[in-house]
């Protein structure tokens, strides 16, 4: 059997080319996302858009083609072009395999139940992060990305029923995890454990640029954190899906609260950053040290089981 020839581009040359093409990717799909939504409802609604007023009846159906288009589309295309066409292997830079243990799962959704105090812990302590004086613009200026994130975000996922409710779980919750992971987990955490030859380095700067990505500066530590969990799902598993669905959990289960705090089902406010205690806090952390071990032990069964059959084929 001939050996397929792995691609010759250092680390370094890849992350440049793979940032290129995701900012060009993002930046095309944009133009193309503003002109359908000029095309349909005209350009009075791209004026309010940009200034942030979200009252016409119509806006958040546009904010839906917005997200999709502008952002869902181009962060799962770039990944795709790049594995397949720039470096020609997709299964080493996309992980899609579903070669994994069924357990995996399980541990992976106890995970992310367990890890929303530590969030919340992250959250308030993000929340008090202060700049140096010399720093005020910037201060400034990452305060008015953050409060118009979650104008954005309201605004989207403001639900009137049901059927509203299960667009945005599918949309956000799911088509954005498929999309960042194949984007961040896949190929950025691959490129960076070619490049520094360490997992839990390649795992953590990822993460970190994932936080980065969305432009919440005041949600940084908990987003990191989150994305370090998926970063450890898919280099224990070698598979993205774990990532995947631990990332659909997570956005998943903000909407569905969301939905049912809106139609007054639950009382406990989503926005709400002051729910457990410092106990729950350091219950969350050791709980969620625990279910990682037993992830990565889950793993490594089943990856030494599949070398034994494939020396015994052999």
């Amino acid at each position: 059997m001939v050996k397929k020839p792995v691609n010759q581009l250092s680390p370094g040359l890849q992350l440049a080319i793979y940032l290129g093409l995701s900012v060009g990717t993002i930046f095309l799909f944009n133009l193309i996302g503003l002109a359908l939504i000029i095309a349909i409802y005209g350009l009075k609604l791209i004026e309010q858009i940009s200034q942030m007023n979200f009252s016409d009846p119509q806006m958040q159906q546009a904010l839906y083609i917005l997200q999709f288009i502008s952002t869902t589309v181009p962060i799962m295309l770039a990944p795709l072009v790049f594995a397949r066409f720039i470096v020609n292997e997709p299964g080493d830079y996309l992980k899609p395999s579903f070669r994994f243990h069924w357990l995996l799962l399980i541990v992976a959704f106890f995970v992310m139940m367990t890890s929303t105090p530590l969030i919340e812990l992250l959250s308030n302590i993000n929340q008090q992060m202060v700049l140096p004086k010399w720093l005020s613009g910037l201060e400034a200026w990452m305060k008015r990305s953050e409060e118009q994130a979650q104008l954005i975000t309201k605004a989207i996922l403001k639900m009137d029923n049901v059927w509203d409710m299960l667009k945005n779980v599918l949309l956000i919750g799911l088509l954005t995890a498929i999309a960042e992971e194949f984007m961040f987990r896949g190929v950025l955490q691959t490129i960076m454990q070619r490049w520094t030859k360490n997992t839990h380095a390649a795992i953590w700067i990822t993460a970190a640029l994932f936080s980065a990505f969305h432009l919440e500066f005041y949600g940084f530590l908990p987003r990191m954190l989150l994305g370090g969990l998926f970063g450890y799902f898919v280099a224990w598993s070698g598979s993205i899906w774990p990532a995947v669905w631990g990332h659909f959990l997570n956005n998943g289960t903000a909407v569905l609260v969301t939905y049912l705090f809106q139609q007054k089902k639950i009382k406990v406010n989503p926005d709400d950053t002051h729910t457990f205690t410092y106990g729950g806090y350091i219950f969350s952390a050791i709980i969620i040290i625990i279910l990682l071990l037993v992830y990565k032990n889950i793993a490594s069964g089943k990856k030494q089981l599949a070398n034994i059959n494939g020396e015994e084929l052999g």
